[in-house]
């Protein structure tokens, strides 16, 4: 239990472990890290960004290992959440309220498990769009690129080579679009960021947002609710 400014104490559930905290950290800074230095290298205007990296060859020698470390950091995410973030009925009907969402009337909303179906479209969106600039990426790398002729036999053309880069500009918009979103939404909905940074939401939210999850939680122990991944 926790107590508030004003004395009143707040039931503590536990929603992410340690480990799922460290794992969303390594992607969130490896993200904004190559959302930096990939918009460094996308146009003159923005080249300034470099001195942030030490320069432009620092900056274009580093990008792709940020990508590495991104595309890693979210397969262990992946792997954890995604069974959490399969299609339920009760997504349509969270949909079809949508302006019931924006105006905050959880009442008129169905009981919620442990993502919403917003939260949903982030993970399965960026899901996709990050495999993507990872293989378009491939092709702009001079050193990966060679790796994996190499080692499947095959040699990319100009043309494929640029098609990569127009299909890795599009999606590295894209994401950075979501992202945005995403941020948005986990400062706008109010105590949703400490679930990332101390592991646990009170009680209250719970009840509120992630109604379903929060009976499944209680419903494990009859201690009371246990950490889950």
């Amino acid at each position: 239990m926790t107590q508030d400014r004003d004395g009143e104490a707040h039931l503590q559930v536990p929603r992410y472990s340690g480990s799922a905290r460290i794992n969303h950290w390594v992607v969130a800074i490896s993200f904004v890290l190559l959302m930096i230095s990939g918009l460094a290298l996308f146009h003159p205007s923005l080249y300034w960004l470099t001195g942030l990296f030490g320069g432009g060859p620092t900056a274009r020698w580093i990008h792709p290992w940020l990508g590495v470390v991104l595309i890693i950091g979210f397969f262990g995410l992946f792997f954890r959440f995604f069974a959490a973030n399969l299609p339920e009925r009760t997504d349509w009907v969270w949909l079809a309220r949508l302006r019931h969402v924006l105006a905050g009337r959880e009442e008129y909303l169905p009981e919620i498990g442990k993502y919403n179906a917003g939260q949903k479209f982030v993970f399965w969106a960026q899901a996709i769009l990050v495999l993507v600039m990872f293989v378009t990426g491939i092709g702009l790398w001079p050193a990966g690129l060679a790796y994996f002729e190499q080692l499947l036999g095959f040699k990319a053309t100009i043309d494929q080579r640029r098609l990569a880069a127009v299909i890795h500009a599009g999606s590295a918009v894209m994401t950075i679009a979501i992202w945005i979103i995403h941020v948005y939404a986990a400062i706008w909905v109010r105590g949703t960021i400490s679930a990332m940074t101390r592991g646990t939401v009170t009680g209250g939210w719970a009840w509120r947002h992630h109604r379903k999850w929060l009976r499944k939680e209680i419903g494990k122990e009859p201690g009371g609710p246990q950490p889950a991944e």
